[in-house]
């Protein structure tokens, strides 16, 4: 494809190649967006389908922040309809769901108590804790938090099946923040000031975001190293390993593969969206997009719901999804490599959640967007002038 004078090129037209190039437009920026699938907004893409359900292509994306700049610059785009996560977990020697993360409502069932309190929880987890003074890994952190029961139950064949690794292979910080409740909230973010969906969904917000006179837009269009040549830079949320051609190794990812049924539209499990596995099955959650606000489009009859089953991206056409990390940090020490190998060439930007080797929830992706562009046009970030200013 051809290049412009006074032009970048944005390789990804999901979250994070959107929001570069829409700010890099509006700066007077011409702006080149390829991306090698037929469609744009990367793994928040988002259709209606034959049962007249949205659902999210590639997994359920549920926004929540408490970043204000990040809420008022997505609501040039879209409204927002309010939505609250819950989660269940299915535990089949019980025959029943449970709130997810751990709460009173949870331990008690499991254990068969009535504990009434915050006191009354905290003081049974430490009776169940397992002493680990100083966790070298997940195992031992949640073990050392909820004991060894809660931890088999809810978190070892999770983790195996979504990781391909044990808890001990993995760092603490992997589960650090998940939190353990002491109280009956079961909301899954309740600590996000907003928790909400665009009103349109995601594939409709991000095409807002990309219509810009200065954008320009190619679909089904793979990356070659020689399509950079002629910009003034090149931002891009591919694989940074794949750039290189893994000349260092590969770093890992695990995916998804997407099981979709059909079921009558009374259909329910648990009464939430989504529905965790815990026991050694290949599945490890199922959603139900009908429960999420403004996704049945057309009543049907029916909807569509869609099991999960990680594997490795290598299984799976090369297919993204999870950055891993493991406790004893070789891939994180391998991305670091391939970062040095990165600041070789100064005209070139890795993005996003595999051009950074980071698990980034959406607001995230959006911020760390908005502030490399304010730092590459050489301009003070927001959150700094606001600093400055009180």
């Amino acid at each position: 494809m051809g290049s412009w004078m006074h032009a970048i090129l944005v390789v990804g037209a999901g979250f994070a190649g959107a929001v570069h190039a829409r700010e890099l437009a509006e700066h007077g920026w011409r702006v080149d967006v390829i991306d090698r699938r037929t469609h744009i907004a990367g793994n928040a893409y988002d259709e209606v389908d034959a049962t007249g359900v949205r659902r999210h292509t590639y997994g359920p994306h549920l926004f929540h922040t408490s970043n204000e700049r990040v809420m008022v610059w997505l609501r040039r785009f879209s409204a927002f309809v309010p939505y609250e996560h819950r989660v269940s977990a299915l535990v089949l020697r019980l025959e029943r769901c449970l709130p997810l993360p751990v709460n009173r409502t949870t331990i008690n069932a499991v254990f068969g108590q009535s504990l009434g309190s915050a006191d009354e929880v905290r003081a049974f987890l430490s009776r169940i804790a397992v002493s680990h003074p100083a966790p070298r890994n997940a195992g031992e952190y949640l073990e050392s938090r909820i004991g060894r029961e809660l931890t088999d139950l809810f978190f070892r064949p999770y983790t195996r099946k979504m990781w391909a690794l044990d808890l001990e292979q993995m760092p603490a910080s992997v589960v650090q923040r998940i939190p353990i409740r002491e109280d009956d909230e079961d909301r899954y973010f309740p600590g996000d000031r907003h928790q909400c969906l665009p009103a349109g969904g995601y594939a409709e917000l991000i095409a807002r975001i990309l219509d810009h006179p200065a954008i320009r837009i190619s679909l089904g269009t793979p990356f070659e190293k020689r399509m950079s040549r002629g910009y003034a830079a090149c931002f891009t949320s591919m694989a940074i390993d794949e750039y290189f051609d893994q000349a260092l190794g590969p770093l890992p990812y695990r995916s998804l593969r997407f099981h979709h049924r059909t079921e009558p539209a009374r259909y329910a499990l648990g009464g939430t969206m989504q529905v965790n596995f815990t026991d050694a099955s290949i599945y490890t959650r199922q959603s139900d997009w009908s429960l999420l606000p403004g996704h049945v489009v057309r009543a049907t009859g029916c909807k569509t719901v869609t099991l999960e089953e990680p594997c490795a991206d290598t299984d799976n056409n090369m297919e993204r999804y999870y950055p891993v990390k493991t406790a004893d940090g070789g891939p994180q020490a391998l991305y670091e490599r391939y970062r040095a190998l990165a600041a070789g060439e100064p005209s070139l930007h890795f993005i996003g959640r595999c051009g950074t080797y980071r698990y980034l929830d959406m607001d995230q992706v959006i911020n760390q967007s908005l502030q490399n562009v304010r730092a590459w046009l050489g301009l003070r970030d927001d959150a700094d002038e606001q600093r400055a200013a009180s």
